[in-house]
């Protein structure tokens, strides 16, 4: 029995179409193909395939498909075998190289990261923008790919330890994800020596050579060195370490004093009680607060923030440059700022005794710390006294001092705004911040944690809710004005937000088990009820064992905040508009915030979203890059505490677990160091990510996520910024067994 052959080939091309769709990864030939037509469609393949002709049969099937490869449809990978075109063959993205050597990419159109064997990375190096080449994807298995080209360099001068031999030299980089040294010919050292840090820029890569060529660009010292050692951190996550002359030359053009025109334009407020409230060793003063009673129960609270964008002009060396930085960078014993120190210390920082110019946020608030009225402009402030959070603190706890009257009443509304904000579902996450006590070399003495008392939670509600209240201005009460001449109400203007996401569910109720393994529930019915959970879990934990492993991954659950044009709210505060108003000497999207707040209270056209998105983007990296920055000189100063301190037995908690063992956080210091599986070596154990633990197969042991456990220092690499430990009970039945058992030629002769 024969078909019709000819004249709806268009029908038999999409029933092949559908079979290669239905299986994308399947190199598949005639017959195959002709099976599959049948699974998928018989009513298709009785019309049109010959069930009594195979010869023709495979014709009919051939010929569609060679005229669909010349078509672009589908691929021929070898004669007579036919496989799906991918949608895309080539994705580009940002590659993360990790301490292993894999990779993975990120792309937008794929919903986990493409994995990248350490073969197939090329020459492209962490952080580099990359396009990937993507393979068949094998159906249990992520997808992969290979690096067939770098786009765009993540940087190009690297810090790392010089190693010189007789004919060449290297610069072996400090990161940790690079393990690529980057070859030094000898004329291109410029005084560096063998074992020194120093910075090298990458000159040439070519295709067919390993590793790439460089020239060392910057001699940073001995190694060990504290500012060697810290500059290195810089120079590793992209910052640099002094400003462009040009920038310098400009900061210095900038007049200490204001002019009385100046004064004029603005909303005078210096004979108004003014202070600032900052750490003890801060010289960066962004922020004040004035306080004026208005009547009985009512008062006017002014925010007056830095007015950055006064000085700081678009078009200015000082402006790109602020840019390019995005942020100022805190590492242990020093700052790195984003404005010249002349803008950031003293004519920008509203220091007592000095009439400054802000930004202003100026609330009428009753006693209930409800907003009654609200004023943004430009102003000139005099603030009268400079606080410390302990001499504040002090004030608050003893109810007496300057300006007590002030500060009380303000941590009252403080408080009051703060029990509102979790009323409406806010979340509170009060992270332990380690810090160190340094010698006069930088060394670490002592390691101790700060605590977040009133006077820091103080400052912390009312530049909230500035930063609330500017961005509901621009982003609420903007929109929906109506449009001169048009009658038509008009949209919220293009504004900078910092948003924040609700929790991926999946690792929510990860979350909710493993905090139930501690006798703790969390709701996840709705986002009010996570938030009223997570709240009552930070309560409950606080003074346990296990609160920093519970916060810790609380803190995982959730989303990274980020800066967008693209408001979606920030689910951790619980406010459905937010940004960043109330310290521009330290962070650039501040300084883009001021100047669209002036340009749109002054009825300005609404700026191009494309190109402020691509400036938030580029500001949320900066953050990330500074925060990594932080963690790195952290970390540095922790190995460096327990180099000295090897034997000593320590008592510690599972702070993470992965495939090659678990991360322990003492107890006393908060470091952390790494217990590896190796070491352990009486079971094979592997690792329950659900559960957030590693199981042993033979013995059943379990090292689980929060348990407390007792290790001693196996080694500190201060290059790697690494902590190996050994667990300590392990280490004393180690010791037991060799001393109660006598060596093997002992025995031997004792049985003769």
């Amino acid at each position: 029995m024969t078909k019709k052959t000819t004249g709806e080939s268009g029908i038999l091309k999409k029933a092949i179409l559908s079979v290669f769709k239905k299986h994308p990864t399947r190199n598949l030939n005639y017959k195959q193909v002709s099976k599959l037509i049948r699974q998928l469609d018989p009513a298709i393949a009785d019309r049109f395939l010959f069930i009594d002709d195979p010869s023709a049969n495979r014709a009919q099937l051939l010929t569609a498909m060679a005229q669909m490869v010349l078509d672009g449809e589908l691929q021929e990978v070898d004669t007579g075998r036919f496989r799906a075109i991918p949608e895309q063959l080539y994705i580009e993205g940002v590659i993360d190289i990790t301490v292993s050597g894999a990779a993975y990419v990120m792309n937008e159109n794929f919903e986990d990261d493409i994995v990248i064997a350490p073969r197939n990375t090329g020459t492209a190096m962490n952080g580099d923008t990359v396009k990937v080449l993507l393979y068949a994807k094998r159906s249990s298995k992520r997808q992969e790919g290979e690096v067939v080209e770098v786009i765009k360099r993540a940087k190009n001068e690297f810090a790392g330890t010089i190693q010189i031999l007789p004919k060449f030299a290297f610069l072996v980089p400090d990161s940790n994800k690079s393990n690529i040294d980057i070859f030094i010919p000898l004329s291109k050292l410029n005084g560096a020596k063998h074992g020194q840090k120093a910075v090298a820029r990458i000159t040439e890569w070519l295709e067919e050579t390993k590793n790439p060529t460089g020239e060392i660009i910057e001699v940073l010292g001995d190694a060990g060195d504290n500012n060697t050692e810290m500059n290195a951190i810089l120079v590793e996550y992209g910052f640099p370490l002094r400003f462009p002359k040009e920038v310098e030359d400009e900061a210095e053009k900038i007049p200490y004093e204001i002019p009385a025109a100046e004064i004029k334009k603005r909303r005078d407020m210096r004979g108004i009680t003014t202070f600032t409230i900052d750490p003890v060793d801060a010289k960066d003063f962004d922020d004040a607060l004035s306080v004026q009673k208005l009547e009985e129960n009512k008062w006017e609270i002014g925010i007056h923030i830095a007015d950055v964008s006064h000085y700081l002009r678009q078009g200015m060396s000082m402006d790109e440059e602020a840019f390019e930085r995005g942020t100022s960078v805190y590492l242990v014993d020093r700052v790195i700022p984003m404005l010249p120190e002349k803008l950031s210390n003293h004519v920008c920082s509203l220091r007592p005794n000095e009439d400054k110019l802000c930004y202003s946020a100026i609330f009428h608030i009753d006693s209930d710390a409800n907003v009654l009225d609200e004023w943004f402009g430009r102003t000139v402030i005099h603030s009268d006294k400079r606080f410390s959070y302990e001499e504040a603190q002090e004030v608050i706890e003893k109810k007496e001092g300057t300006l007590v009257n002030e500060i009380l009443l303000l941590d009252t509304l403080a408080k009051k705004l703060r029990a509102g904000r979790f009323k409406q579902g806010a979340i509170t996450f009060e992270k332990v911040e380690v810090k160190f006590r340094l010698d006069e070399k930088g060394n670490p003495t002592g390691v101790y944690t700060k605590e977040n008392k009133d006077s820091n939670k103080l400052i912390e509600e009312f530049m909230l809710l500035a930063n609330r209240k500017v961005a509901e201005f621009i982003g609420k009460h903007h929109a929906g004005k109506k449009v001169k001449g048009s009658g038509h109400a008009s949209k919220a203007p293009t504004f900078v937000y910092r948003i924040h996401d609700s929790p991926v569910p999946e690792k929510l109720q990860n979350f909710s088990l493993f905090a139930g393994k501690f006798g703790y529930q969390i709701n996840t019915r709705n986002e009010k009820e996570v938030a009223h959970s997570l709240n009552q879990l930070m309560s409950d934990v606080r003074g346990k064992r296990e609160q920093n492993v519970l916060e810790q991954l609380a803190i995982r659950t959730m989303a990274k905040a980020v800066y967008t044009t693209e408001n979606i709210g920030h689910y951790g505060l619980a406010f459905d508009y937010y940004t960043h108003f109330t310290s521009p000497i330290r962070r650039y999207p501040d300084v883009l915030v001021h100047r669209l707040l002036d340009l749109y209270l002054h009825a300005g056209k609404s700026v191009d979203a494309k190109d402020y998105e691509e400036m938030c983007q580029h500001s949320t990296n900066m953050e990330i890059r500074a925060s990594e920055a932080e963690r790195a000189s952290i970390k540095y100063k922790q190995v460096q505490y327990l180099q000295d301190k090897k034997g000593v037995v320590f008592d510690g908690l599972i702070s993470g677990v992965t495939e090659w063992g678990f991360y322990v956080e003492l107890t006393e210091s908060k470091c952390e160091g790494l217990v590896r599986l190796r070491d352990i070596g009486n079971d094979f154990y592997e690792l329950d990510e659900k559960n957030y633990c590693i199981i042993g197969h033979r013995l059943g042991k379990v090292f689980r996520l929060g348990d407390e456990v007792r290790v001693e220092i196996k080694n500190t690499d201060l290059v790697k910024k690494q902590i190996d430990f050994l667990l300590a009970e392990q280490v004393e039945t180690e010791e037991r067994r060799t001393k109660k058992t006598p060596p093997k030629h002992a025995l031997k002769r004792k049985r003769r």
